[in-house]
């Protein structure tokens, strides 16, 4: 038998546990604590958060806070806000961790994926070889980096982007 070993998942499975809800895309936000949702990012209307069950190192979610199930269902601001949100994950993804490309995508309803009612837009980072012979062979993904170390990379990198980008907006006023 062979034997794989993750001495690292030990902080994981004794961590504490968030309470499970049926709307975690809006308590989420509400809790007040970032670092323990996972979210690296909040947008005046939207917000982009780690994925708990990542394909792969670094896939995040771009989730509007109100609570909408299709793209149709959003106003003209919330997809506004959805579409930056998500331009500034693919932008962080290639300032934090360098992938060679990105899945962007919508699962909208369940026969296509969809497993949390509310709206959400995933961006997955992918390398080049990214996949191996373990999620065929074992139905087992192997992620290189703990959650709480990738949030804690791209929330920085987050914040720097932020700052940057009110930096040129504030040129861009005193220009005009």
């Amino acid at each position: 038998m062979n034997q794989l070993h993750a001495y690292w998942r030990m902080a994981y499975i004794e961590a504490p546990r968030a309470p499970k809800t049926k709307r975690p895309f809006s308590d989420l936000p509400a809790r007040g604590d970032d670092r323990a949702a996972l979210i690296v990012h909040r947008a005046p209307l939207s917000y982009l958060m780690l994925n708990r069950y990542p394909y792969n190192p670094g896939h995040l979610m771009a989730i509007p806070y109100r609570e909408v199930t299709d793209l149709e269902d959003l106003t003209d601001a919330e997809s506004a806000d959805l579409f930056r949100e998500i331009i500034f994950a693919k932008k962080l993804l290639r300032r934090a961790i360098n992938p060679d490309a990105c899945n962007i995508g919508f699962n909208l309803g369940a026969a296509a994926g969809g497993s949390i009612a509310h709206l959400h837009c995933h961006i997955v980072p992918r390398w080049n070889g990214d996949t191996n012979f373990m999620p065929v062979l074992s139905e087992t993904r192997v992620l290189p980096q703990a959650l709480e170390a990738m949030w804690e990379k791209l929330h920085a990198e987050a914040k720097r982007l932020t700052a940057k980008n009110r930096q040129k907006a504030g040129k861009r006023l005193t220009k005009d």
